[in-house]
């Protein structure tokens, strides 16, 4: 089976960023249902990647490192980390994998031993929803940073202090960009309508035994070095969107005579 090392501690920065240029991601991400088995194909539609989730289904988000080095992954599943059930940001706790190593992260991570499964379920019974959060249910990102390399800077005799800054007395005014930054947006309100038509999200399964253990990793810079989403909705939203075809179905053929529909006489009906 897949193993995985937890990262507990997520706030380590590096000594120096290293720069490396490499063709494709550092990660590839892929949905897996973990009912049927199958990976769930993905489909492009304006610029995002969507998969169909089937109702009821547990699924998997399978990690794959594609690079010769240690990679660290930052789960987020409905903007919401699934390592540490925070709202979702780059700079938190993740998974670390080994070179080239593979790993199905099956659900919610509730220890070292165990999981709650990810499973498709109604977008108000989702983890998210349930918890406050359901303005970015249904979509799955992930966030790779690359390992940073031991660096010793050159010794240079230290210099004189400079004299510090008086300090500041009072409270800085608000300027007009930080006012528009508080103020409400179109953007936000028309994320709101998407998360209200938003048919499934990831609920909180039942427990499953999935040990890790944990390490240390000291990211090479800051900045994520990859950042990738899938967005997931139920199959019948993404033919409504234009995403999925609608389903096959045989034309219409009316019903010819036939000479046998029955092996007896039947009475006939009595007049009233």
């Amino acid at each position: 089976m897949f193993r995985a090392c937890i990262l507990l501690l997520a706030s380590l920065f590096p000594l120096a960023a290293c720069s490396r240029a490499e063709a494709g991601p550092l990660v590839d991400v892929a949905v897996v249902d973990r009912d049927t088995g199958q990976w769930l194909p993905s489909y492009p539609h304006r610029g995002d990647r969507w998969v169909a989730g089937e109702p009821g289904h547990r699924y998997a988000v399978r990690l794959t490192n594609t690079t010769g080095e240690r990679v660290l992954v930052v789960l987020s599943v409905d903007g919401v980390n699934a390592v540490t059930g925070e709202t979702a940001a780059p700079s938190q706790a993740g998974y670390v994998l080994d070179p080239w190593e593979t790993a199905e992260i099956a659900g919610w991570r509730k220890s070292l031993d165990d999981i709650a499964q990810f499973v498709f379920t109604n977008h108000r019974d989702s983890y998210a929803a349930r918890t406050g959060r359901p303005r970015n249910v249904g979509v799955i990102g992930v966030a790779a940073f690359r390992e940073a390399r031991p660096y010793y800077p050159p010794y240079y005799p230290a210099s004189p202090a400079p004299a510090p800054y008086p300090p500041y007395a009072g409270a800085r005014p608000q300027s007009e960009s930080a006012e528009k930054a508080a103020a409400p947006s179109a953007t936000d309100a028309a994320g709101e309508a998407m998360a209200s038509r938003q048919r499934i999200g990831t609920g909180h399964g039942e427990r499953e035994w999935a040990p890790v253990g944990s390490t240390d990793f000291v990211r090479a810079r800051r900045a994520p070095d990859q950042v990738s989403e899938i967005r997931y909705d139920e199959p019948r939203r993404l033919v409504a969107l234009g995403i999925l075809p609608p389903p096959y179905r045989p034309p219409y053929r009316e019903r010819a005579p036939q000479a046998f529909p029955n092996g007896f006489v039947a009475d006939p009906p009595r007049w009233r």
